[in-house]
């Protein structure tokens, strides 16, 4: 192998039962590159990412780290030869510390006699942490009582503590703010200056063009094309990744209607320890965008409509009249919600997708109290198939799902339940062009069909292609408030959200 190879895979093979995840693909990884791995999802970029962090062993085929060959036989021999990863969901340990979580599985740093020097620990844990530019989350800290971004941080505070020659970033971008982002991009360049290697995973095509210095593409488990950064054109990626052409527009193309039915939910002085003193409503057949910067309390407002969060002052009612008590009285009338940490708070991952579609549609589908197999099976059939999940049956386990198609799963539950206001916090996070596409002409589908939407989401394109209204947050106050009719942009929302 050529010395400016840092690891290299050849004929990598890897089936899952019926399914071919990964068929004879061939990846090199040069010294001091970023190098991107792009694909659809399920088309096998974490499958690859996986067996090169130990997570899982191919079937056939040879990989070489530095020259030699590597065959990790777990996370941990991984580590310790050079090789860590950061994955897009949560992979932290609950019920335990910080520094716990920093060092799993390298306790013996601190221990002496059979005796663990928790204040060592805790003392590197702060280095570890500050070393890659965190300095507001504390050692001593319980692990679930941080944040979904705050966690991510501290797997990269993990990953980079053993100095790794190659650091796998699979979609962790997805799960972190504007700040958060900031954080990843200078560890990585830190990395490639040092002369160790990322490889970095990322269904955001403007990301990967901005970052990386060359890229792999995989459909299906193959290799369609590897490219050098002088390559690089965005309709030529998406091409190379879905097979067709997908230039055209994906967003909704007309210029929106003002006219709007009757409010079906509302807001009325909300405040919590995050929003202050919030109103706002949602029509029907309306599709509401709600943007901001980090913390601006956007996620909190998708929770309090749903009755996850119960506001301090304030109400939320729906139809003008019924006030929102909590999530399980919001679910019986017709209200959904889409989390943003879709694997801990919208799906049993480790239940079937007939499941996980039936679940809030028990009470619907039982006759005197007795729930059929035939009745969960006609549902789950139904609404997988009409969301074009890619599965082998409805009996197939979401923790064996794409992100696409896990997210895909989430929206078929609702739509199944045959809720009639939906609230979207980022549900497009992690999945790849295709399905995106897919998700927001379904989204788009809802609105003529008379559904009312709440789109909370990070990514701006986003909601100035798919909302009718955009509503501003700035710490936790209403900062602005647009309409499609009078033509969005960028710079409109951001002169309001900073």
């Amino acid at each position: 192998m050529s010395n400016d190879y840092l690891c290299k895979a050849e004929k990598l093979c890897k089936t899952f039962d019926s399914t071919v995840a990964l068929s004879n693909v061939d990846i090199a990884v040069k010294k001091g590159e970023i190098h991107g791995l792009i694909g659809e999802n399920g088309s096998g970029k974490s499958t690859m990412s996986s067996i090169f962090a130990g997570i899982q062993k191919a079937d056939s085929g040879t990989m070489y780290l530095e020259g030699k060959a590597y065959s990790p036989t777990d996370t941990i021999d991984a580590m310790n030869r050079g090789v860590s990863m950061v994955v897009q969901e949560q992979n932290t340990i609950g019920k335990i510390t910080v520094a716990a979580n920093i060092f799993f599985g390298k306790e013996a740093l601190f221990a002496k006699a059979g005796f663990l020097n928790v204040k060592k620990m805790n003392q590197e844990a702060q280095k570890a942490l500050e070393s890659v530019g965190v300095f507001h989350i504390k050692p001593r800290e319980n692990i679930d009582k941080l944040t979904f971004e705050d966690r991510k941080l501290v797997e990269l505070a993990r990953a980079f503590y053993t100095t790794p020659k190659l650091w796998i970033v699979d979609e962790t971008s997805t799960a972190l703010t504007v700040n958060g982002r900031d954080i990843l991009y200078k560890l990585m360049e830190k990395q490639r200056e040092s002369g160790g290697s990322v490889l970095f995973i990322s269904h955001d095509i403007d990301e990967i063009m901005r970052i990386c210095d060359s890229l792999t593409i995989l459909r299906d488990g193959v290799v369609t094309a590897k490219l050098e950064k002088k390559d690089f054109s965005s309709d030529t990626i998406k091409t190379l990744m879905i097979g067709r052409d997908v230039s055209g527009h994906y967003y909704r193309e007309d210029s929106g209607d003002e006219s709007c039915g009757d409010i079906v939910l509302e807001a009325e002085n909300v405040s919590t320890k995050v929003l202050k003193n919030i109103s706002l409503s949602l029509h029907k057949g309306e599709i509401l965008g709600v943007g901001g910067l980090s913390d601006c309390g956007m996620h909190d407002l998708g929770k309090v409509l749903f009755g996850l969060i119960k506001p301090d002052s304030g109400r939320v009612l729906k139809g003008g009249r019924l006030k929102v008590r909590n999530a399980a009285w919001a679910v019986k009338e017709g209200i959904a919600y889409v989390s943003k940490n879709r694997d801990r708070e919208s799906l049993m991952t480790i239940c079937s997708i007939k499941d996980n579609i039936c679940l809030p549609s028990l009470r619907d589908i039982s006759k005197h109290y007795l729930i059929t197999k035939k009745s969960e099976n006609e549902l789950a059939e139904k609404w997988s198939g009409n969301l074009e999940v890619k599965a082998g049956s409805i009996n197939e386990y979401c923790n064996e799902l794409s992100g696409g198609n896990k997210q895909k799963v989430v929206l078929a539950k609702w739509l199944a339940k045959g809720s009639d206001i939906m609230i979207l916090d980022c549900p497009t996070r992690g999945i790849d062009v295709g399905a995106k596409a897919s998700i927001y002409h379904l989204i788009e589908e809802l609105k003529k069909s008379g559904k009312s939407i709440v789109l909370i989401s990070e990514e701006l394109p986003e909601l100035i292609g798919m909302s009718d209204r955009i509503v501003t947050l700035q710490d936790g106050k209403i900062s602005g408030e647009f309409y499609r009719t009078e033509g969005l942009s960028e710079a409109k929302l951001i002169k309001k959200m900073i």
